[in-house]
């Protein structure tokens, strides 16, 4: 089976301090990878990676033909400014941009577009209110409306389902689920755990270092989870960058 992102012994860290060390394997095309951990383990910064945003301190990471628009990249809310006075609908608007750039003008047909994905993200009527108007869970509920337009077959989500209510999160992991039945490739930060085994067939657990990476139900196993709570707390952030297997 052919693979979106490829990963040799890849450090990835910020001013040459690790925050993911060696991790290695593969996340293949059209799989659905839940990435879990204690707090601070490296989810977050292993889709910097992913998405090019970091790169290496040591390692190999390939993205195997894969642009840059291909990739659809969801940040945690705490990430995105909300103040910028912008509509729903020009913010949905926006996943059209592979297509149509950032100067050419939007058709009806696109217009139309963003009212289904508005309407299949339960928003039907939202567009022109202001997105600082919504609540965490509406504007979650928006982001990934954009997505829909945005139409890539890589999708990147770090924390989707946190602080939003539990409603929210079910139609949202629907949306999650059928671009997997769709053959897109989905990586998702994700802290419930019943949800991961209900909903994601491959599963990696990570404490900065690796632990466990493969199918979930082999994966989410009380001592895995148990070593990589030991392991985050045993991490020392002053240790310089390992180069164990560096070239």
């Amino acid at each position: 089976m052919t693979a979106v992102f490829s990963l040799s012994d890849v450090t990835l860290g910020y001013d040459r301090h690790p925050a993911v060390h060696h991790l290695t394997g593969s996340f293949a095309t059209g799989s659905l990878t839940a990435v879990v951990g204690p707090n601070g383990s490296g989810k977050s910064t292993l889709l910097k990676g992913l998405i090019g945003r970091l790169a290496p301190l040591d390692g190999r990471l390939e993205r195997n033909g894969l642009r840059q628009s291909d990739i659809a990249y969801l940040p945690q809310q705490a990430e995105i400014d909300r103040s910028f006075p912008i509509s729903v609908m020009d913010t949905v608007l926006l996943g059209h941009w592979r297509t149509i750039g950032l100067f050419r003008p939007v058709t009806r047909a696109q217009r139309r577009q963003a009212e289904e994905a508005l309407l299949a993200v339960g928003l039907d009527g939202f567009g022109r209110r202001p997105i600082a108007s919504l609540s965490a869970g509406q504007f979650q509920r928006v982001l990934f409306a954009r997505m829909l337009l945005q139409n890539c077959p890589v999708i990147l989500l770090d924390e989707p389902f946190t602080a939003i209510d539990a409603k929210t999160s079910a139609d949202l992991l629907r949306v999650v689920v059928g671009w997997h039945g769709e053959g897109r490739t989905v990586v998702a930060v994700l802290h419930d755990l019943d949800q991961v085994r209900e909903n994601f067939p491959d599963t990696l657990v990570m404490a900065r270092a690796p632990v466990a990476w493969g199918a979930t139900g082999e994966v989410l196993r009380a001592e895995h989870l148990f070593r990589a709570r030991q392991m985050a707390e045993q991490w020392d952030d002053r240790a310089p960058v390992c180069r164990r297997g560096s070239r």
